[in-house]
Parts: structure tokens; sequence; C-alpha cells
């Protein structure tokens, strides 16, 4: 299914961390298919929802690297990106997490994600983490199930290939 047919019905989409860090750090698998996302976000087509929980995954790697400048674009992007809401983890978000992991065995950070999705009205959470298909409360979009559009595809065709 193409990503824009996945995204189709939401409006209102909880970012998990491996989307966030695809983009920031333009992963060469990923970032054509993210980049349709935040290309979505950006023009206000979709609303993301972000919280404490992606912001501290995504700084870890930076802050051990003393990459102060990716810091700094993650922070950007995930507590004040355009149409992007940063929802702190309040006393019923924490309640429900505790209940979602015990209901699915969820690790703790992500029953502090999804606790954030349903407890701010996401549609749908977009990861790369198939097991948390298991969680039936809430639409979980896995970027390893959806494919670019046509468009994306040709762009990284066209793309100039880089040596390392």
């Amino acid at each position: 299914m193409k990503i824009s047919e996945r995204l189709n019905t939401v409006t209102r989409l909880f970012l998990d961390t491996a989307p966030v860090i695809y983009f920031v750090e333009r992963n060469p698998t990923y970032h054509l298919l993210v980049q349709s996302v935040f290309d979505r976000i950006d023009a206000g087509a979709l609303t993301a929802i972000t919280s404490p929980v992606t912001l501290a995954e995504c700084l870890v790697h930076p802050y051990r690297r003393g990459l102060t400048d990716t810091a700094q674009s993650f922070i950007e992007l995930i507590v004040a990106g355009s149409n992007t809401t940063f929802a702190p983890i309040e006393q019923e978000t924490a309640r429900r997490a505790a209940e979602l992991r015990a209901r699915y065995n969820l690790a703790l950070a992500d029953a502090f994600q999804f606790a954030v999705a349903l407890t701010t009205a996401c549609d749908a959470l977009l990861t790369n983490d198939a097991m948390l298909k298991r969680v039936i409360d809430l639409d979980v979009i896995v970027l390893d199930e959806i494919e670019p559009e046509a468009e994306e595809t040709e762009k990284a065709d066209d793309a100039p290939e880089t040596t390392k």
C-alpha cells in the first residue's frame, strides 16, 4: 500500500522515534518515505504529535557522539516543528501507560508512546517496529509495510550515487 493511501484518513499522527531519526539523519533506506510524511505535516495536511520519550530517545546518539547540531535539529523538529504538538506526560497519560503496559506487555517507553498518542486523540502511530501492531487500541503504521509514491521512487533512482 502506498503512503498516501495509508495516511488517507489520518489527520493526527503520532511520531514514534524511528521515523524522526530516519528523517533528521536522512537514512538512505527510509528518507524518501518519511520525507513524504513530513511534507504532509509541513503542508498542514497532518498534525504531528510527539512526546518527551521521542525527544529523549532521539537525543541519546547525538549526545554520546557530541553532535550538538544534530541534537538541536531533533529538538527543533520534535518540540517546535511546523504543525507539530509536543505533548507532555501528565498523570492521566502515566495511568494509561501503565494500563497499556499491563495489557500488552509493552516496554515502558512504548507504553508511554501509545498513551500519549491515545490521550491526544491521534488517528495513528507511525513507527518501524512491527511488534507494536499487537496494540489494537490505535492504528499502527509500520514503515517497512508501506511503499513510497511512484514519484518518490523516481527521485531516488535519479539521485546521484554517493560513496563512503
